[in-house]
């Protein structure tokens, strides 16, 4: 270990017995700060009933009278609680999974544009930025596209970006509500693509609860009436949100317009919003290793421009709800780095995306809820650019890649019941599913190595049960378990062991493997005095290859590779024990992870060290020209082991508002079983700052600190320098007289990002050595609820 990494292990320590020190004397402090009430879905079918809700139900008609619900217009409303003020840590105590949650208020000051970029300094989480602004995909821990699922409103995301790091996540953070994302396996509900985690965005797009609206004042005009009753049907409710903002590092605007609105059991909701970026600026020449490119002091080809809109409706009935979406999501980027700006890439990608869900809670002693959810996807990108950069007129298709998947999912929650030691909660889940791809190029077309992986198909179904043991108020359990198979079909063409050309010809060969992984998980949480809760889980997680590891056949533009699939891999293991350590309450609130994961054939690209052009004939033949590292999909073991830790402590009062410290931590090492590194991981990352708030003010400053990262692989990864990233934000949320151009809430921000304009290079990206995160740059926000 690096004495930079052995000294951020000792502060990272310091501060967290530090901060513990000071938790002595916060236990004791009751304060009045208002804390937010996060509600969290994706990591378990196990949804829990809120026991004393603060805000209007969730749905309109929850059961049948004989299970003492009644129907939600007949609920007598909780006083008021205190807003909960802003930027406060929202920390998840109730689940079996780490989770970390983005709530709306969050999403709204950030601004990101990808959720990569959203996620990027987060602890344990960071994002790919092959192209940041358009193209950021999640990591966790390490683990990134075939393990990191990303589902939308409980249904997969449907595009492309697991099959290449250049393809956007068709999810904008504009229009979503709430992330979260289950740090470590996740495989258990959503399958074996994410064993390595999830990320769940959560919108209105199909309303699972009538819209709620303020009262309008009743005016007398001085007569002698009474007022309406409390209870009186409303003729129907409707509120409208835009979001806006502009961007100084990329000339950026962006708005959104959200309408939701409700009667007669009827629930409609409709979206639209837009974005449009140029080249961001950068600190310094952006090429590593390639001097006398052109530079203007911007990213070259970064520009942006995207926009989508949706449109939705739910019934709602007695015992539940039924609704459905269509969402269209288009957008044009194009691909900074040297081969992207010479030959002026870009990708010209669209959505169509139609989603139906609903709930049902009938009348039964056993059945608790019944929930379903089922999507179809139609994904299609033309990947863009010059034939020969000499050559303008040479513009055109470069590639075609395409989606077209439908999915399918049941769950159903049992009613808990006393089995003597313990109240048991059972959820059982059926999910299925179907995938088409292709990536035709125009390019060569007939040849073998034409579509890198096309064209292939794959089907898949699983089942899955949870179970929950509440053994009493504060010790609970949880054992669950997935089994699934999937059917792969697609061709390869059959290369030579040592993967170089013998002057052999080479035929393309049918393939169809299958597989069957089976997972399971325990896990337990404690209670701790001091409204601390501890938790300890296991699980053992099998994945299914994904087609591009086993079909792959050509050159790989996004990772200057030429990718060589493997249909004979089999199944990736992963073992895994996490413990953690959380306080959602009070003053101090904090949460501490620490993991070790265990992969048994760990797929990865291996490096082979022999340079290819764009057939395999001319891999290893000296070329000068040939540019792509061959990468040939392989299997090790390996181990991932790191731990998370943040917090917030409010110090104290201070000119009407709480003033208090912030901090952050996070570290994964991951090597094969041999010792050498894993490539493209994560630095570790240490960070803190102050904030200050009231009901109306948020300001806040934080400083991340990211070490080099040595701990490179021995073919194809360079080392990269450390930075400081710098940011600070001031926010102003306030009700408004309607009167006053009809708004009734206003949200104002200012956010500076990368304040000290450091030279800020990302070690997971293929692009580090060419593509520079933006710089300096302000951001200017305003939000109005109507």
């Amino acid at each position: 270990m690096t004495l930079q990494k052995k000294r951020a292990l000792h502060i990272g320590s310091v501060s967290w017995l530090l901060l513990g020190a000071m938790s002595h004397n916060a236990l004791a402090d009751d304060t009045p700060t208002q804390l937010p009430d996060i509600t969290v879905t994706a990591p378990s079918p196990i949804q829990r009933h809120r026991t004393a809700p603060t805000r209007t139900p969730s749905h309109v008609v929850r059961a049948a009278p004989s299970r003492n619900r009644e129907r939600a217009a007949a609920v007598q409303p909780a006083p008021a609680a205190p807003a909960p003020q802003q930027g406060v840590l929202p920390v998840v105590t109730d689940q079996f999974a780490t989770v970390t949650v983005i709530p709306n208020e969050e999403l709204r000051r950030s601004g990101a544009a990808t959720l990569g970029d959203l996620l990027f300094s987060k602890p344990g989480i960071t994002g790919s930025s092959f192209a940041p602004g358009a193209s950021s995909r999640p990591i966790i821990r390490g683990l990134d596209v075939n393990r990191v699922g990303i589902v939308e409103n409980g249904l997969g995301g449907g595009g492309v970006s697991d099959l290449g790091e250049d393809h956007f996540v068709p999810i904008d953070p504009l229009s979503t509500n709430q992330i979260e994302v289950v740090r470590g396996p996740a495989a258990l509900r959503y399958g074996s693509t994410s064993i390595g985690g999830v990320v769940s965005a959560t919108n209105n797009r199909i309303p699972d609860a009538m819209p709620t609206c303020a009262a309008a004042p009743f005016q007398s005009y001085g007569l002698p009436v009474k007022a309406p009753l409390a209870d009186a049907g409303a003729p129907g409710c409707l509120n409208v949100e835009t979001r806006t903002s502009v961007s100084s590092v990329n000339r950026g605007v962006e708005g959104g317009m959200l309408l939701d609105a409700g009667g007669n059991n009827v629930a409609v909701h409709a979206d639209v919003y837009g974005r449009s970026t140029s080249d961001y600026s950068i600190p310094s020449y952006p090429y590593l290793f390639v001097p006398g490119q052109p530079f203007n002091g911007r990213q070259p080809n970064s520009a942006t421009q995207s926009d989508g809109a949706s449109v939705g409706a739910s019934y709602f009935f007695q015992g539940g709800y039924i609704g459905a979406a269509i969402t269209q999501n288009d957008s044009l980027y194009h691909i900074p780095g040297i081969d992207g700006a010479d030959h002026q890439t870009r990708i010209d990608a669209h959505q169509t995306k139609i989603a139906v869900k609903g709930e049902y809670r009938p009348d039964t002693a056993a059945i608790d809820a019944v929930r379903f959810w089922v999507g179809a996807t139609d994904y299609r990108h033309n990947e863009l650019g010059l034939a020969d950069p000499t050559d303008p007129f040479s513009d055109g298709v470069r590639q075609t890649f395409t989606n077209k998947e439908q999915e399918a999912r049941v769950e159903v929650q049992m009613m808990p019941f006393n089995a003597r030691f313990a109240t048991v909660t059972t959820a059982f889940g059926v999910q299925a599913g179907h995938q088409e791809l292709t990536a035709p190029s125009p390019d060569d077309p007939g040849s073998l190595f034409n579509g890198l992986w096309s064209p292939n198909n794959n089907n898949r179904v699983a089942g899955y049960v949870f179970n929950e043991f509440k053994f009493t108020d504060s010790t609970k359990a949880q054992i669950a378990g997935r089994i699934e198979h999937v059917d792969l079909h697609g061709s390869m063409p059959n290369f030579p062991a040592d993967y170089l050309p013998d002057g052999a010809p080479q035929i393309s060969i049918a393939r169809n493997p299958s597989y069957t992984p089976i997972s399971g998980s325990i896990g337990l949480l404690q209670n701790l005095p001091g409204d601390l809760v501890g938790s300890i889980t296991a699980q053992y997680v099998e994945r299914a290859p994904k087609p591009a590891e086993l079909f792959s056949r050509g050159a790989h533009d996004a990772t200057a590779t030429f990718d060589i699939g493997n249909p004979n891999l089999t199944i990736e293991t992963a073992k895994s024990v996490e413990i953690g350590l959380r306080k959602a309450t009070g003053p101090f609130r904090f949460e501490a992870t620490a993991y070790y994961t265990r992969f048994s054939n760990f797929i990865y690209r291996r490096l082979t060290g022999v340079m290819c052009g764009d057939d395999f004939d001319s891999c290893g033949n000296g070329d000068p020209n040939n540019e792509a590292r061959q990468a040939v999909y392989s299997q090790r073991d390996a181990i991932f082991r790191g731990a998370e830790f943040q917090s917030q402590f409010d110090i104290g009062p201070l000119n009407g508002g709480i003033w208090g410290i912030e901090n952050q931590f996070d570290v994964v090492r991951a090597t094969f079983t041999d010792g050498s590194n894993v490539p493209r991981i994560p630095p570790v990352r240490l960070g803190g700052g102050l904030y200050w708030r009231d009901s109306n003010w948020l300001t806040r400053i934080n400083l991340v600190h990211a070490f080099a990262q040595n701990d490179i692989a021995v073919i194809g990864e360079t080392p990269t320098a450390g930075y400081n990233l710098l940011n600070a934000e001031i926010t102003y949320n306030t009700k408004l007289n309607s009167s006053w151009i009809g708004a009734r809430e206003m949200t104002l921000g200012l956010v500076g990002n990368n304040l000290l304009n450091q030279n800020i290079r990302n070690s997971v990206s293929y692009t580090k050595d060419e593509v520079l995160m933006p710089g300096l740059g302000v951001r200017a926000f305003a939000n109005l609820k109507f």
